[in-house]
């Protein structure tokens, strides 16, 4: 009776002490991305909730889509885990697969019962695929019933962002599978609208066909619009901004916040690189970083890839969504009133708690404006290109 009476004692206080070891969002994250399989299984053998959500990305199966981890995804389905479940900006394992080209975890995907299309207007895997410029994807997903004519939040077609895009082969494979080419968003823009705005001429000849092309040619450049570049985060600073989440998970701060700058510092300078070889020129990247030594508990460091056109308060948001929290001197960057800019962080995480996304993404925007011009207050930016 002894021993049984030590061993319900014991049995007693383990659980709460491996409740109590459960991850934040951040060391959640910063576990999954690098595939600690280990890990992630004594988490949720612990009890942590299988589609428990972590920073930026996700729960572990969007992380495990997202970096093409098989195995991990694997895992969390054994434990229950939605496959078809949406993350706070809306986004499901199969798109993160499906913008980051992993064909084989898109591929584990649909064959694990994630669904294709989406209901009513939402992103849809195929119009991440097409706007990333992954072909195989975009042909796997097609040859599986893809919606070939869906529209995302303002009604654009994957059509729509390959011609945005410029990724001609996946815009032809659109094409001759029966993509609609009359398509108009809410914004009045169809692909070839796009196509002639981003100077993508070859793509705009495929749509309109020789004559229609001949007449849309000879049109001013300013009657399609202006155009606002995408551009993806060189893989040099990815690998920085990688580092300094695990940094900051780890309490190192200042050593993070460093590696923030140095990251915006390698983005300016491949926007720079960019803006000689290609038209039109693009203006350099805004981070926003939010360091406030007086409260360290309150530092954060979410990521956020954004390019701006030219002579644009409208940067583009990137795949994952994450909003810009990072403010402080970068290499050759000008410092912003933080009064502004903390204005702007605040109203985007009041309307991200209340669920209001669009606004919270416009409000990331407005803030990442100042940074880039301090002297000026941005007009207000659309959310969706």
């Amino acid at each position: 009776m002894k021993i049984l009476s030590i061993l319900l004692v014991l049995l007693m206080t383990v659980t709460p002490v491996r409740a109590a070891s459960l991850p934040d969002a951040v060391s959640f994250s910063i576990a999954i991305e690098r595939g600690d399989l280990s890990l992630a299984r004594e988490w949720l053998d612990a009890g942590l909730p299988p589609d428990f959500e972590g920073k930026v990305i996700g729960t572990g199966l969007m992380i495990g889509a997202w970096e093409g981890n098989i195995p991990m995804m694997e895992l969390f389905v054994a434990h229950g885990a939605d496959i078809n479940k949406a993350n706070s900006r809306g986004e499901q394992a199969l798109l993160h697969a499906a913008w980051k080209g992993r064909l084989e975890a898109v591929r584990w995907l649909v064959e694990h019962g994630a669904r294709l299309n989406r209901e009513g207007q939402e992103w849809a895997a195929l119009h991440y695929a097409a706007f990333a410029g992954h072909a195989e994807v975009v042909g796997y997903l097609l040859e599986r019933g893809a919606d070939i004519n869906a529209l995302s939040t303002n009604g654009s077609t994957p059509l729509m962002m390959a011609a945005r895009e410029g990724k001609e082969a996946i815009a032809k494979t659109l094409l001759a599978a029966g993509a609609r080419r009359d398509i108009v968003n809410e914004r009045g823009d169809d692909a070839l609208r796009w196509a002639m705005r981003y100077n993508n001429l070859k793509i705009a000849r495929e749509i309109a066909g020789p004559e229609s092309f001949s007449a849309a040619a000879v049109q001013p450049a300013a009657s399609w619009g202006t155009a606002v570049r995408s551009q993806a985060v060189p893989d040099r600073a990815d690998l920085m901004l990688a580092q300094a989440r695990k940094m900051e998970a780890a309490g190192q701060r200042d050593a993070a916040l460093k590696l923030y700058r140095a990251a915006l510092a390698a983005i300016r300078q491949a926007d720079a690189v960019a803006s000689k070889t290609a038209a039109p020129a693009r203006a350099a990247t805004g981070m926003v970083i939010s360091a406030r030594r007086a409260k360290p508990g309150a530092q954060t460091a979410a990521l956020h890839y954004a390019t701006p056109a030219a002579a644009s308060n409208s940067p583009t948001v990137g795949a994952d969504g994450a909003p810009n929290e990072v403010h402080s001197k970068a290499s050759g960057a000008s410092v912003a009133p933080p009064d502004m800019v903390d204005d702007w962080l605040r109203r985007a995480r009041e309307a991200e708690t209340a669920g209001r996304r669009k606004e919270a993404l416009q409000a990331y925007r407005q803030a990442a404006a100042v940074l880039r011009n301090p002297s000026q207050v941005p007009a207000p930016s659309p959310i969706d290109p």
